[in-house]
């Protein structure tokens, strides 16, 4: 039997994302330029996050933080790394135009939990696993819902309401609240925090 989770969302994932990478072209152009003048090479941020089953792709986006390090050549936070045309990349979400490719390729679909980083893997319930039965996408349930705002419980919760419901229909809902998202820019980051802190898993 074929359901939406399937073949029909992936031939949309298919579509869109290659409409999209053809139309935006002459954007992405731009923002390539304006990141290697601003904050240098690399352009692209290339990181291995979990994939559908908790199997490793890279994901690719622009960069959007300088590479600033402190007196003893550690890293700084990612909070003093990122100036004003990095934030507003992020704003914007125009760094995340590359993850189109990552759809197009089948490593993410254009709805889906978020793909986080490997580490969490091992940090997760059984319950909050069940994210990636799905595979993670650009924009999902958590992100119209709050975005980094929200708490991890919170974002997992609606990560595994997803899963249950997928749907086309739930993906158009989440694709049109995207684009308002977008225009408010609520829920960007956490307050002292570039994004997000640390999930740590379970509160104890």
């Amino acid at each position: 039997m074929i359901t939406y989770s399937g073949l029909p969302k992936r031939a949309m994932d298919i579509g869109v994302s290659a409409v999209v990478l053809c139309v935006a072209a002459p954007i992405l152009a731009c923002v390539a330029a304006a990141v290697r003048v601003r904050l240098g090479a690399p352009v692209f941020f290339r990181q291995r996050r979990p994939g559908r089953d908790g199997a490793p792709f890279e994901l690719v986006k622009f960069r959007s933080m300088r590479d600033v390090r402190g007196p003893d050549g550690r890293m700084l936070s990612d909070e003093s790394r990122l100036d004003p045309f990095g934030r507003f990349l992020r704003a914007t979400s125009l760094d995340e135009l590359p993850e189109f490719w990552n759809v197009l390729k089948g490593d993410m679909s254009l709805v889906g939990p978020r793909p986080l980083l490997m580490q969490y893997l091992e940090r997760y319930t059984p319950a909050q696993m069940r994210r990636h039965d799905v595979r993670p996408g650009i924009t999902g349930l958590a992100q119209v819902s709050g975005r980094n705002a929200l708490e991890w419980e919170r974002k997992f919760e609606l990560d595994v309401e997803y899963v249950n419901r997928c749907s086309f229909f739930l993906d158009l809902s989440i694709l049109g609240r995207t684009v308002t998202a977008l225009i408010s820019r609520e829920g960007i980051s956490r307050e002292g925090h570039a994004t997000a802190p640390e999930f740590l898993g379970r509160k104890t």
